[in-house]
């Protein structure tokens, strides 16, 4: 990109995901920087925030609510910037695991069984037999996250779940290797395979250094990475996806792919999974990162008003 510009990197935000949110933003604002861009980084907690005067596009390294549920998009949208990522309703779905299915079952996309739970007191599902696995239906980074063996460990498992939502989707579990099919520009990026040593792909495990292997082109053969890949490209196409996002799916030993959800705002460290299957497709880090700003910018239809761009998103409210 020869043009140099002015971008506003939001990061941070309200969500529950803050602190990965503070480091993907970090990372691409360096990225940025390092390309010779004039780079704002913009915390947008509390919600009463201003873009800078000039800003040509904002990149948006949200995570969690505010951030993937479709809301600041809706309020750039509102001021005509153009921003990075998928679109405010195709954001919603996706921050959403229950619409995501739905989209999904309607697309022939292949996903987990499900239901919804929404009580503490809830019994266990009728006609369901363990594992299971429990997930707040709107919340991102495996916030939430919790694996169910034994019937008897339900009530505790549902209990905790519920404090990061007042929706749980109990979903059954998939067994065999799990992957996730990053997405650029319409194109899957090579896979990226992930073993987590402890054997559960949880919050903690994901964040802490050493804790997973991460294998990336993923060792599949061709056929079954193909599959895979279609699948993820499926699952993005049936929420309305746009530019880029991460999709995650467990693969059986049949080789048949499980789509269990999408992100529309994927981790943008230096050691995310996007970034590494982008590496492993040839694409740097800061590379990545233009490429995103430009796919944002092909939406602009003419120079930013100032004033609007400047706006204060509670005023605007």
């Amino acid at each position: 990109m020869d043009d140099k510009l002015k971008i506003t990197v939001m990061l941070g935000g309200p969500g529950a995901e803050r602190e990965v949110s503070l480091r993907s933003g970090a990372a691409v604002a360096a990225a940025l920087r390092s390309c010779g861009h004039s780079v704002f980084e913009l915390d947008p907690r509390p919600r009463a925030w201003r873009l800078p005067p000039g800003t040509d596009v904002v990149f948006l390294a949200l995570h969690g609510a505010y951030g993937e549920d479709g809301a600041v998009q809706a309020e750039l949208e509102d001021m005509g910037v153009p921003y990075t990522g998928c679109d405010a309703q195709a954001s919603r779905i996706g921050f959403d695991k229950v619409l995501t299915k739905q989209r999904c079952l309607a697309a022939g996309v292949p996903t987990a069984r499900f239901t919804v739970v929404t009580a503490a007191g809830s019994p266990w599902p009728r006609g369901w037999n363990p594992p299971v696995v429990l997930k707040p239906v709107r919340q991102g980074s495996s916030v939430g996250l919790q694996f169910v063996e034994r019937v008897a460990d339900w009530p505790g498992a549902l209990a905790e779940s519920l404090r990061h939502g007042a929706e749980v989707l109990v979903e059954e579990r998939i067994q065999g290797r799990e992957c996730t099919v990053g997405i650029l520009d319409g194109v899957a990026l090579p896979l990226v395979e992930v073993r987590p040593k402890s054997g559960i792909y949880d919050y903690r495990t994901k964040y802490t250094e050493g804790a997973s292997e991460y294998l990336c082109p993923a060792p599949f053969d061709a056929a079954t990475a193909q599959r895979i890949a279609q699948a993820g490209l499926a699952a993005f196409q049936a929420i309305g996806g746009r530019d880029y996002g991460r999709v995650d799916v467990m693969v059986k030993a049949t080789g048949d792919p499980v789509v269990l959800e999408v992100n529309t705002l994927p981790g943008m460290t230096e050691t995310s999974l996007l970034p590494m299957a982008a590496a492993a497709a040839g694409l740097g880090f800061a590379e990545l990162c233009e490429r995103m700003v430009a796919l944002a910018l092909r939406r602009r239809v003419g120079p930013l008003s100032l004033g609007r761009a400047s706006a204060s998103s509670a005023e605007a409210a």
